[in-house]
C-alpha cells in the first residue's frame, strides 16, 4: 500500500479538479490503494492565504474538513518528532509549511506528491 502526503498546492488543485495537477499525481492519489494524507501545516496555510485574499478556495474554509473526509484524505498533526527533525533540516527551501511537510514526510516515510522543484533537494520519495 502507498502512503502519499499532499503538498499544499496538490491538494487544492486536486480538489478544484484543477490541469495544473500532472496526471501522475492524479493517479496516484485516485488508487484505492493509496492512503493519502493533508497535513495539518497545510490547512494553515490555506487559512493564512485566504485570509490575506491570496487564494480563493471555491468554498467556504469551514468546509475544508468535510473536503478532506469525503475525499478519503486523512488528516495528519504536527508530532513532536516532526519538530525534532525539523530542527536539523538544511535550509535548501525556507518556506515554513513546506518545511514541515517535509519533515512529516521523512518522520513517517510517506512519498511527497508535489511539483515544488526545491523538494529534490530532500532525501525523501518525492512524485510529480
Amino acid at each position: 500500500m502507498q502512503h502519499n502526503l499532499l503538498d499544499t498546492h496538490t491538494f487544492i488543485w486536486f480538489v478544484n479538479g484543477d490541469n495544473q495537477l500532472s496526471s501522475k499525481a492524479k493517479k496516484s492519489i485516485e488508487n484505492e490503494r493509496t492512503v493519502n494524507y493533508i497535513s495539518v501545516a497545510s490547512l494553515w496555510e490555506i487559512a493564512i492565504k485566504i485570509s490575506l485574499q491570496k487564494l480563493e478556495l471555491g468554498r467556504p474554509f469551514a468546509q475544508i474538513e468535510n473536503i478532506i473526509s469525503s475525499n478519503g484524505f486523512q488528516l495528519l498533526p504536527i508530532s513532536f518528532d516532526d519538530t525534532i527533525k525539523i530542527s536539523t533540516l538544511p535550509f535548501h527551501h525556507r518556506d515554513p509549511f513546506d518545511r514541515i511537510i517535509l519533515c512529516q514526510s521523512m518522520t513517517k516515510n510517506l512519498q511527497i506528491i508535489s511539483k515544488d522543484k526545491n523538494f529534490k533537494l530532500y532525501n525523501i520519495s518525492l512524485l510529480w
